[in-house]
């Protein structure tokens, strides 16, 4: 352990008994840590990492009311939740003072101070591309009192913000057709001239604090657990999914008629109903909609480096270090609950925006099999799910329960009833006293070495310190049995036995038996991409030989690379759109055509493709259209499922580990790893069960104290920038989070909470941000 990492470790170990707020790199020492104010606040509640249960227990001994833990939140995001980015623009002069959406009771105060292009974009001068869409402020269509961020920006250092919720269930600022004095309770009298005529009916919902204060009123000290288990739990939730009593724009700047639905997304409606208190919607990358081809001439190019924002809300930012990505389009829901700004919170994954924010602001997750709980909102497609972002595995199993089961409004939750077991989740949970005894003993875990590939410097460290993590503590102390699959730029692991049956046995098999159109697919240069010498392996007889192991394997398949190869994306165009749409049944925005003349968009490019795809459909009919390879995105998951799970059975595997990445967080809007050995720059790891729609949870694994920072290079045609990898190993400002990834076939979710909670439970490397500490009038005692 290195002193920076020690006196870490510390500051979080005092900021966790609430002693002491940490702000800035200093150190301190121990003695002057312990000297500050400790008797203060000794056996006092207070909100920051307190879990489900604290908070019920706080409220049945007295200690707090549910009112107060919702005002204790408010408070926290009072302080915390303000903008983090600042524009990056052409010469990096000062702007005007620009204002945007209320949040808290004030109006967001946006940075003044610019950041030159040149800072990041080297030899600025010489460029000769498309025009960079430098950042910039512009109006909001659908409030004109607000500006928006625009374009290109970068994090702040040290900022003491997050922008991680982007509306607050406050009275007032929770709606902006129904703000200000539009949304006066009913009590306060009549509603001002002018108000619109759908802001009467919105006023009577009770927001956060009331619905607070009328949970006080009918239990007191004694709420029945029993039937609400999820009694005063503060939730945010992702805007990809609905809140009745909040707006609801899947991070979009749309001028809807009423921009709060008529009902909740069905899991909301189902924590709701348990008791939680449905606190803020999270900021989130604006969700897509249908695009299609057309005749266009760029005007410019999209924002470069790794920034995945909201068109209303802006970019969230890393509560670790906020010059860093939180990372996802989950990004405000990760970052809310690492910074305690919520008790919880629903993410949404269709690639890896739950387990980024999980990962990257050092929180846990489940992501249940695909439709043992429920979507909704913008999310209800083939390829979206819902998943739970705690602080731990045991309050996320807690959430799990609450909202597992069939729900007619979702057709994905019409799966067997053996994948959603009797009893519930949260008994697969294994304690801290239990961890002595071995628990995972006679539990096979197989390592996936594909995704500890050391694919550049910045990967080293975290595959290292995590390879040694699984065979310490899960072998070691846990008493689990490993093994390990082989890859070809892994070495092999001599102390743990490899896999008899390996995943690319399962796909020759598979893969050329149900969709031998797989094999179709072309290279950029239109030559056959998995072309094996000796072989036309577009042909009955190739296939035939591949599955009796016969013929080779092109080296190019293989777990990490397969879910990017080419299949028809999930089918969320314009049908999906229009239905929810059509659902939501408002005056002004009834489908994809009125929502593209009643939006604004990140580019004018994103608007002109979303008008062709006024008429692009979702593009399903192309799924074996003329032999390219394309298949249909549920046909491909069942194929990844039958690899998976014949893999499974075939060694006795009952879970999946490996790192949920491998690289330290990009620098907001800086630049990325380049794509490389099939790891995306993005995603930067483990996508897989994604499509797979099979159970995962992640886990806080430590930190991690270097990178090798990426640069950008400019091309020798001066056309554009290209991404390198970073050669230089510096010292990350602030050590960030690491996480540890659990998996198996779909059904196994009892299997991967038993271990990640074993694994929690042996470790508790979740550690709050030091720089997101208590605050004056987060403590809930009377």
């Amino acid at each position: 352990m290195t002193r920076e990492t020690s006196v870490y470790e510390t500051r979080v170990w005092v900021a966790k008994k609430g002693l002491l707020r940490l702000v800035g790199r200093g150190t301190l020492s121990v003695a002057a840590m312990l000297g500050a104010g400790v008797s203060a606040q000794q056996g006092q509640f207070h909100i920051e990492e307190a879990s489900i249960t604290d908070i019920q227990h706080a409220i049945q001994t007295g200690q707090t009311s549910c009112k107060q833990v919702v005002q204790a939140y408010i408070a926290r995001t009072k302080a915390y939740n303000g903008v983090c980015t600042t524009l990056l623009t052409r010469d990096g002069a000062p702007i005007p003072q620009a204002y945007g959406m209320v949040r808290a009771g004030a109006p967001i105060k946006y940075p003044t101070q610019t950041v030159g292009a040149s800072t990041i974009y080297p030899n600025l001068d010489q460029y000769q591309g498309l025009p960079l869409d430098f950042g910039h402020m512009e109006q909001s269509v659908s409030d004109p009192s607000v500006m928006l961020q625009y374009g290109m920006r970068v994090g702040i250092s040290e900022a003491g913000q997050l922008d991680a919720l982007e509306t607050l269930n406050i009275r007032g600022e929770r709606s902006i057709t129904c703000k200000g004095d539009f949304d006066r309770a009913p009590s306060d009298g009549p509603l001002p001239a002018g108000a619109p005529t759908v802001c009467e009916e919105f006023r009577k919902m009770p927001d956060a604090l009331e619905r607070a204060a009328e949970l006080d009123k009918e239990y007191g000290r004694n709420p029945d657990l029993k039937k609400l288990p999820m009694y005063c739990s503060v939730f945010s939730l992702k805007d990809w999914y609905d809140a009745k009593d909040m707006r609801a724009t899947g991070g979009n700047d749309v001028n809807f008629a009423m921009d709060a639905p008529k009902i909740d997304s069905p899991g909301v409606a189902m924590l709701r109903d348990k008791g939680a208190i449905i606190f803020a919607v999270a900021n989130a990358e604006s969700v897509g909609g249908p695009s299609g081809m057309g005749p266009y001439e760029a005007k410019n190019v999209l924002p470069m480096g790794d920034l995945q924002f909201s068109v209303w809300a802006g970019q969230a930012c890393n509560p670790y270090d906020t010059a860093r990505v939180p990372r996802g389009t989950s990004n405000g829901s990760g970052a809310s609950v690492g910074a305690n700004l919520s008790t919880c919170s629903i993410c949404e994954q269709t690639s890896a925006s739950c387990k980024g924010p999980a990962s990257r602001n050092g929180i846990a997750l489940i992501l249940p099999t695909k439709g043992v709980s429920m979507d909704g909102g913008f999310s209800k497609q083939a390829g979206d799910r819902a998943g739970i972002h705690c602080k731990t595995i045991k309050d996320a199993a807690l959430v799990l329960d609450a909202m597992k089961g069939y729900e007619p409004g979702d057709p994905f939750t019409a799966i067997p009833k053996d994948l959603i077991p009797a009893k519930p989740f949260a008994g697969d949970v294994v304690p801290d006293a239990a961890v002595m005894d071995k628990p995972l003993k006679g539990m096979r875990v197989a390592i996936v070495r594909e995704f500890m590939v050391k694919h550049t410097k910045n990967d080293e460290a975290i595959s290292d310190m995590e390879d040694k993590e699984i065979k310490e503590v899960l072998r070691d102390k846990l008493g689990a049995t490993l093994v390990e699959s082989a890859d070809l730029l892994y070495p092999d692991d001599p102390g743990v036995p490899n896999m008899t049956y390996t995943f690319r046995d399962a796909m020759a098999e598979i893969l050329p038996h149900v969709v031998p159109e797989f094999f179709s697919q072309k290279d950029t240069d239109g030559s056959l991409l998995l072309a094996v010498p000796g072989w036309d392996v577009t042909s009955p007889d190739y296939h035939v030989a591949l599955e009796l192991h016969k013929a080779p394997l092109s080296d190019k398949v293989n777990i990490r690379s397969i879910e990017t190869m080419r299949f028809t994306s999930s089918p969320n165009g314009l049908e999906a759109m229009n239905k929810y749409l059509a659902e939501r049944g408002d005056e002004r925005v009834k489908d994809w055509a009125s929502w593209v003349a009643n939006a604004a968009f990140k580019t004018e490019e994103g608007k002109v493709r979303a008008g062709y795809g006024i008429k692009g459909g979702s593009g399903r009919a192309a799924g074996r259209a003329g032999g390219a390879g394309l298949i249909p995105y549920l046909e491909m998951q069942a194929v990844m499922r039958m690899i998976i799970l014949k893999v499974m059975y075939e060694n006795k595997i009952d879970v999946f580990v490996n790192p949920e990445q491998t690289t330290p967080p990009y620098l907001l809007g800086g630049p990325m790893e380049p794509d490389i050995n099939d790891r995306p720059s993005r995603s930067c790891c483990q996508t897989f069960t994604a499509m797979l729609g099979s159970p995962e949870a992640d886990v806080p694994a430590g930190f991690v104290s270097t990178v090798y920072n990426p640069t950008l290079a400019l091309s020798a045609d001066k056309k554009e920038y290209i991404n390198v990898t970073g050669a230089v190993e510096s010292k990350l400002p602030h050590p960030m989070p690491i996480s540890m990834m659990f998996w198996s076939g779909p059904g196994s979710d009892a299997e991967v909470i038993k271990v990640a909670s074993a694994y929690e439970s042996a470790t508790h490397h979740r550690a709050p941000p030091p720089s997101f500490g208590p605050v004056p009038g987060e403590y809930g005692e009377h």
